[in-house]
């Protein structure tokens, strides 16, 4: 009963942490506009000077806007 118990608590801890890791999202931000992008915006793939790819929540932190085409 207790070994059951200990590998039904990994599994919730495995999928706890895939879930966290999978609610992370990845955007293309310029650093020159402030407007972070999806990567699959047209803008995104016109954008390759100034742009780099970092947390979506790290963006909004530098205060980067979305972009209107794509919501971000």
């Amino acid at each position: 009963m207790k070994k059951n118990l200990m590998n039904f608590t990994l599994i919730l801890t495995i999928l706890f942490f895939n879930i966290s890791v999978a609610l992370a999202e990845t955007v293309i931000y310029n650093v020159q506009s402030g407007i972070y992008h999806n990567y699959s915006c047209a803008s995104a793939n016109r954008c390759t000077k100034n742009c780099i790819k970092i947390d979506k929540k790290e963006a909004i932190k530098r205060g980067g806007r979305a972009c209107k085409n794509c919501g971000g």
